[in-house]
């Protein structure tokens, strides 16, 4: 231990908080505890019980323009079934040592070209995955095959048998992977498993899950539905957007959010999953929401318009298909800047474990009419 070492640079000079001075009798009673591999609190107390949260992660724009080109591109280089999934995942340069694109969330955009299917497995990380290009991508969940246009959201809940693939007459398809490994790593709880055939069979009529569980308002009679997560698997943007036009004809919406749905398990109205969460957003034509900020980890993609988020002062001009993130506790406000058109912003999130562990704290901007001063673009 270098005798430079300091154990007091943490101590805060308020009743209450530790503030412990460094001694030269401190200080060797405190590397005698690190013979023992202990330690005293009161010299870290203050640095892992903050005042408030600070995220590692910090407000980071991935634009689709810029990674296109090199996703594609990825095709020529490795095939999927050298490389499980090829996938180029998105880095949140304060997260870089658990590959996380915003706490403890994982991105990634991924390549397939028509004829190509990537081997089936299953793991312990529940995925979610959300459309970009192309035609004729699909995927199979448990013995259920979707079929898969731009904009759709399908779910692969963890433990469930799946693999993607597009048909032999669709074009190239890019979509991004949602999932939330970095979480169940740091929970030291994560399994992989390849299906021992490679590949599942379908069990289910295409599409049934959408043809089932699909009704507005309408559950199946005895449908022996008993998982976690959702049997809905795939939700199409069609409706979605529907559903958000419809409610922006009788609601102003949130004037932190506009008009803010949250995709749902249909048979208990809860989150699609236990540990994601994922919704939809219209912002009307030249909306400007007010800046909120609130515990959790947000990772936006562009469905429809063009626009701009500040995140802590950062202003990251945005259009279809670029994604972006805020991070926890991070102030942000979404401005569609569009004179004529909506704007919407898929999200994906882990609000279902804030919420369901009690965590969830939200606060409005109360300062500049709601609005937070642009520090850097």
């Amino acid at each position: 231990m270098s005798n430079k070492t300091r154990y007091d640079s943490f101590k805060e000079d308020v009743i209450g908080r530790a503030n412990v001075e460094d001694t030269p009798e401190l200080i060797e009673y405190y590397r005698d505890l690190e013979k023992y591999e202990a330690g005293a609190l009161w010299t870290v107390a203050n640095k892992i019980e903050p005042w408030e949260p600070k995220s590692e992660s910090v407000p980071v724009i991935w634009r689709y323009s810029e990674l296109r080109e090199p996703v594609l591109r990825s095709v020529d280089l490795v095939t999927p079934e050298k490389a499980g999934r090829r996938v180029i995942y998105l880095n949140n340069p304060g997260r870089r040592e658990v590959s996380a694109a915003v706490g403890w969330l994982y991105s990634g955009l991924q390549v397939m070209h028509p004829g190509e299917c990537a081997s089936t497995h299953r793991h312990s990380a529940s995925a979610l995955r959300f459309i970009m290009e192309g035609k004729g991508a699909y995927t199979i969940v448990d013995g259920h095959k979707m079929t898969l246009g731009a904009n759709d959201f399908v779910l692969t809940p963890n433990g469930t048998w799946h693999e993607h693939g597009v048909s032999e007459d669709g074009l190239p398809c890019i979509w991004q992977d949602g999932l939330d490994i970095p979480l169940v790593n740091s929970l030291e709880a994560n399994f992989y498993e390849v299906h021992p055939d490679l590949h599942q069979k379908i069990l289910y009529p295409v599409d049934d899950p959408t043809h089932t569980w699909g009704g507005v308002a309408l559950m199946p009679h005895d449908h022996g539905w008993n998982k976690s997560y959702s049997p809905l698997f795939k939700y199409e943007w069609g409706p979605t957007y529907e559903a958000l036009r419809k409610m922006s004809k009788v609601s102003d919406g949130s004037p932190w959010d506009g008009i803010l749905m949250h995709y749902i398990n249909p048979l208990t109205g809860g989150s699609v999953m236990p540990t994601i969460g994922a919704s939809m957003q219209l912002l009307r034509p030249q909306e400007h929401t007010r800046a909120h900020r609130h515990t959790g980890s947000f990772l936006y993609q562009v469905a429809k318009g063009e626009g701009y988020s500040v995140v802590n002062g950062k202003r990251m001009d945005w259009k279809e298909r670029d994604i972006f993130c805020v991070p926890s506790w991070a102030w942000h406000e979404h401005v569609n800047t569009q004179k004529t058109e909506d704007a919407c912003l898929f999200c994906f999130s882990d609000l279902p474990v804030m919420k369901s562990l009690n965590l969830y704290r939200e606060q409005a901007l109360e300062s500049d009419g709601g609005h937070q001063l642009v520090s850097s673009t």
